[in-house]
Order: C-alpha cells, then sequence, then structure tokens
C-alpha cells in the first residue's frame, strides 16, 4: 500500500486511498493531494475557492501563532507543532467524518454530534454576513464589510431570479403541454369505451373495459391534481414577488415556492407512463438515453 509522508518526525504517514472517495468524503485524499468536493458543473469555482483559501491563510496564521508562542518558551520547534497539531486533531474530531457525508448516515450523525446542517440556499449565503465571517475577509484585505455584503444580495437576486424562471417553465409546460396532452389521450380512451359499448354486450363490455376505464379515471385524477398545484405555486410566487426585502423574498421562494416543483414532477411522471408515447409532446425518461 502506498503512502505519503509527511516529513513530520512525530506524525504517522497517511495512506493513499484507492476509492473514489471525492463523491462522498468532502475532503478526502485521492493520493498526492487532499481533495474537496467539487462546485456544481454550473457553478464558477473562484468563489468557494476565494472561501478555501481565506480559512487556510487564517488558520496557518493562527497556527504560526501558537508555534512560535511555544518556541519562546524554549520548547522544540517540532516538539512545538506535534503538540498543536495534537491539539488541533481533538478539536476537530466532531467535524471529522470518514463516512459518506451525502447520505442520511451523516445527518443522523451530525445531529449527534450537535452540529449544524444547512439545507438550504438562502441559510448557507446567510452565513455570508456573520461578524466572524466579514471580520476574516477584512482582517487578510480580501474583502471589505460592503463589498461581502454586496455579494451577499447578488447571490440572493440569483437564487430567486433561478427558482422563478424554473417555476414559470413549469407552469408553462403543465399547463401547455402536459394537461392538453392528457386531456386528448383521456378523450381518445372515452370514445374507445363508447365504441366498446356498442358493439359488445353488457357482460363482456364491462370485462374487457374496466382497464381503459381505470386509466381515465387516473389520468383525470393527475390532472387535476397537477392544476391545482400549478395554481397554488403561482400564488405563492405572487405572494413572494411583493416581499422587497431579498433575504425574506429568497426564504419564501425556498419554503413556499420550490417544494410544489416535485409535487408537480411526481404527478407529471404518473402522467408520462399513462399517456401514449407518440402524444407525449416531450422525450421520455427511457429516450433520453437514445436521443443523439
Amino acid at each position: 500500500m502506498e503512502e505519503f509522508s509527511l516529513n513530520l518526525p512525530k506524525i504517522p504517514e497517511i495512506f493513499l486511498d484507492n476509492t473514489d472517495r471525492n463523491r462522498t468524503s468532502p475532503f478526502a485524499f485521492t493520493g498526492n493531494k487532499f481533495e474537496f468536493r467539487a462546485v456544481g458543473s454550473s457553478a464558477n469555482c473562484a468563489k468557494p475557492m476565494i472561501a478555501l483559501n481565506l480559512a487556510l491563510a487564517e488558520q496557518l496564521r493562527v497556527f504560526r501563532k501558537e508555534v512560535d508562542a511555544q518556541v519562546e518558551k524554549s520548547a522544540n520547534k517540532e516538539d512545538a507543532i506535534y503538540k498543536i497539531l495534537r491539539r488541533y486533531i481533538k478539536e476537530s474530531k466532531r467535524i471529522r467524518f470518514e463516512g459518506n457525508s451525502y447520505g442520511d448516515e451523516w445527518i443522523e450523525e451530525a445531529a449527534k454530534r450537535g452540529l449544524a446542517n444547512v439545507a438550504s440556499t438562502p441559510e448557507a449565503l446567510k452565513i455570508m454576513t456573520s461578524e466572524e465571517v466579514i471580520q476574516m475577509f477584512e482582517e487578510h484585505d480580501v474583502l471589505t464589510r460592503r463589498e461581502v455584503l454586496a455579494r451577499y444580495e447578488i447571490d440572493l437576486e440569483n437564487y430567486i431570479k433561478k427558482i422563478q424562471i424554473e417555476s414559470r417553465i413549469i407552469g408553462d409546460l403543465s399547463h401547455n403541454h402536459i394537461i392538453p396532452t392528457a386531456i386528448r389521450y383521456q378523450n381518445t380512451l372515452v370514445e374507445n369505451v363508447k365504441g366498446l359499448k356498442e358493439v359488445l354486450d353488457i357482460k363482456t363490455f364491462v370485462k374487457l373495459s374496466n382497464s381503459q376505464m381505470q386509466n381515465i379515471k387516473e389520468i383525470s385524477e393527475h390532472i387535476s391534481i397537477v392544476r391545482q398545484l400549478v395554481a397554488d405555486m403561482i400564488d405563492k410566487r405572487k405572494i413572494a414577488n411583493k416581499i422587497e426585502d431579498s433575504a425574506e423574498k429568497a426564504r419564501l421562494y425556498n419554503q413556499e415556492v420550490l417544494p410544489f416543483f416535485e409535487k408537480i414532477r411526481y404527478h407529471v411522471d404518473k402522467l408520462e407512463l399513462l399517456v401514449d408515447d407518440e402524444l407525449w409532446p416531450l422525450p421520455k425518461y427511457r429516450e433520453l438515453l437514445f436521443i443523439k
């Protein structure tokens, strides 16, 4: 097994992890480097790199200050480094986790350890405005308070616009494509049932039309629910749009508008399974694999 040496006498070697840990661990050792989990594919990595480099610079400054203080007390430099690193390891135990940081396992473990679990973008962005963060930016001459707060406002606006646009697209697709197509197929089934009734005796008709009647009923239910959910989502969006405060507006979009996305999608997915492929206006999930 390969190992990575830090060239410090009392610090043990770190064994290389040959697995793809950067997909589950936020700070994995992947061979010759420690690797942070990558940002989203649509995100610019410059902003998180600024934050990471700033945090590293701050900790190195504190580390150097503590080592120098120990050395001034006639302590050996290597012993001082070892002593301080040992304390850091103990102090950071609460935040170190080697399991899957993207699963329920970590959520439960974080709660046990008393750690914050920031689950929404507005909550995460709010951390930028804490005095501790602003002070660190200013002490290292990276950003002023005004610049930090300005970036916070811009990030909130970007988040609001993104959810707003996605909400409008979902409403448009539902009203102008999904519902009309489902109704058209439903009408086809109704006409088919009427035709069966005209040519078959009652007993045979009841036997053969049960499945189609069930499909008609399910389609009607999903259409009704999608229409109502879209209307409710639009009402919530209108309420959010009247709010002037960016933080409050972002919170409303996150808590009041965003939850409708999954609810609407669930019923649209059900309609996708029921409606004829020839009528469905969009590529179905299974078809996406074969689109060139």
